[in-house]
């Protein structure tokens, strides 16, 4: 629960995660254009599926063939302080 008091390279927030989807939201308003709320979750699906592969040093591009071919990329599992 409190994992990165203990491991310096956690955050303490999800704001990193939140800053990167922003673009996304902000694009929407400028465009004034509204998706429907099942593209707009698609569409938001996939910026965080490669935001967190490049995170991890995987390529977007790289990552999207994993997922089309059906074997997507999955992140490596938390590590548990015990």
């Amino acid at each position: 629960m409190l994992r990165f008091v203990f491991d310096l390279d956690v955050w303490p927030t999800n704001n990193l995660s939140e800053r990167d989807l922003r673009p996304f939201k902000t694009q929407q308003k400028i465009s004034g254009r509204l998706t429907s709320a099942a593209a707009t979750a698609c569409r938001l699906q996939v910026a965080s599926y490669l935001s967190t592969a490049r995170k991890h040093g995987v390529s977007a591009l790289q990552a999207l063939r994993l997922a089309f071919r059906g074997t997507p990329w999955m992140p490596p599992p938390a590590i548990t302080a015990t």
